[in-house]
Order: C-alpha cells, then structure tokens, then sequence
C-alpha cells in the first residue's frame, strides 16, 4: 500500500491580510510577521500532519492580483500558475473586503 501524496496549499492574499500569522499557527514556526506590506517577500514552506495526510503549507508573498508587477507578486503568480498547488487559500482583510476579493475574481 502506497502512502498518500503530499497536499500543498498554498496561502495567497493582499499584503498584510494575515497570511503568515496563520501559516505560523499551522505549521507552529516563528517566520516575520509585521504591520505593513513587504514583510513577506520570498515563499516560506512549512509542514503539517492531520488526519492521517502529510502536508506542505506554503506561505506566498502578499499581491493584488495575478497580474505581477512587483518580485513578491511575481514569485506568488509563479508559485500558483507553475506549481499547482492542491488547495489555494486566498485570505482576506474583512475590513478591505472588496479590494481582498478581486484577487479571487
């Protein structure tokens, strides 16, 4: 019997909406987390085992959207397109929820 694959998820959003305080709790690392935009600016990948599976969280850069202007947007573009993560989990800024929201339109 063959062990299942590995799920990536990957964590995707507006700069500062969260996503590396989050990535910190599942994966109980300490990676930077700051209140402003840049904190973030290379990919951080951390591991989980629940329920049975093995998985791969990968905290992207904070962007607006998948059409890249800046290095952080590049790599989360690139991460997303080229590396098909299993899941893609776009976290929001509830007090920015239109702006948070066009990333998954």
């Amino acid at each position: 019997m063959t062990s299942p694959k590995v799920l990536t998820i990957a964590l995707t959003g507006n700069p500062n909406s969260g996503k590396t305080t989050i990535f910190n709790n599942l994966t109980g690392t300490r990676q930077k987390v700051g209140n402003w935009p840049g904190v973030t600016v290379e990919k951080k990948e951390g591991s989980l085992h629940r329920h049975g599976r093995d998985l791969k969280i990968v905290d992207l850069p904070g962007t607006y959207s998948l059409t890249a202007f800046s290095i952080e947007e590049v790599i989360a573009r690139n991460f997303i397109l080229d590396e098909t993560p299993d899941v893609v989990v776009d976290i929001i800024d509830a007090t920015n929820l239109e702006r948070s929201l066009y990333l998954a339109t």
